[in-house]
């Protein structure tokens, strides 16, 4: 049975949906199995319209399986590729919240690399010159708190690379707490990385409202000290 009441919704109406994704959570099948988010959410919608046949839930952008935070998903075709549509133009803005091993050289700064996915190892890497099937990757990060031992960065993303914060990172020394995959001491027990979609900013694909969506935090220790320290 699949359990749909832990779908922790951020936003519903007849045309999105946008829920609270747990580190445990993977957005699109892979070789595990697992039980998939939208499949949740199909579940979820069924139950709670008491819809007979199937449930539409189209996914419109990822987050990797130990990243928390806002996913939006549509709940119609054609929500689905006015979404899809928005994502492919940038027209949208999605901020992150990552936890850190190293304070960075510079507060705040701007990352351009040129990104190269190893599908066996399911690992991209970063170089500062382009290559034979590299693809360009641009955020921007800042500093907005620290602990005595890790750093929290906001970030904003240009571009939507395969790992690309995990990665360009690693690259600058600022590894994220738990992701033993680009370099960090140790993994956190429940799999999951210190990296969370904190904000989404998307235009309502039938009425064109800005819509903005604020992810709470896990609930893990070091995140609420975060979150409380730098507010809302």
């Amino acid at each position: 049975m699949m359990n749909s009441s832990l779908i922790d919704v951020l936003y519903e109406d007849n045309h999105l949906i946008v829920v609270n994704k747990s580190a445990s959570d993977i957005v699109q099948g892979d070789k595990t199995g697992d039980e998939t988010l939208p499949d949740r959410i199909k579940q979820f919608l069924k139950e709670k319209y008491d819809k007979p046949g199937n449930v539409f839930c189209g996914v419109v952008h990822r987050l990797d399986r130990p990243t928390s935070g806002v996913v939006v998903f549509a709940k119609t075709s054609k929500a689905l590729s006015r979404l899809n549509e928005q994502f492919r133009d940038k027209s949208t803005r999605k901020t992150y919240w990552a936890v850190v091993e190293t304070e960075p050289k510079d507060k705040q700064g701007r990352l351009v690399h040129f990104l190269k996915k190893n599908e066996k190892q399911n690992k991209s890497y970063a170089s500062l010159t382009e290559d034979k099937g590299s693809k360009q990757a641009s955020l921007e990060y800042k500093l907005i708190a620290k602990s005595d031992k890790y750093f929290l960065l906001e970030v904003e993303l240009h571009t939507g690379r395969h790992h690309q914060i995990r990665v360009q990172l690693s690259t600058i020394g600022c590894i994220i707490k738990g992701d033993v995959k680009y370099g960090a001491r140790r993994s956190n027990t429940d799999g999951s990385i210190h990296l969370h979609a904190r904000f989404l900013e998307i235009n309502h694909p039938t009425t064109k409202e800005l819509i903005k969506i604020t992810a709470p935090v896990p609930n893990d220790p070091l995140w609420k000290w975060f979150e409380e320290k730098v507010g809302s």
